[in-house]
């Protein structure tokens, strides 16, 4: 008996991939989640991944109809925040 499944189609992405999902670069996306400024992320194991909905959820937060279009919600720069506590 043979089944035939079809395709998988994956729910989670490595960085190198979510990175690519979102046209940014691995490192940007790195930096994103070090500064607390990008999608939600797991870890499972020892490794990040990020579901596909969490990408398309934060790269929602960027629409704009227009230059003046307040939006919904604000994408930041992948750098550290005002208010962010520095530990060394």
């Amino acid at each position: 008996m043979t089944t035939n499944a079809g395709p998988v189609t994956p729910r989670f992405l490595k960085t190198p991939d979510a990175a690519l999902h979102l046209g940014l670069s691995a490192r940007t996306l790195e930096k994103h989640r070090c500064f607390g400024t990008g999608p939600v992320f797991r870890k499972l194991g020892g490794r990040v991944v990020y579901a596909i909905s969490d990408l398309d959820d934060w790269a929602e937060l960027g629409t704009r109809r227009s230059t003046s279009d307040p939006g919904n919600g604000t994408v930041h720069p992948a750098k550290r925040q005002p208010g962010d506590v520095v530990r060394r």
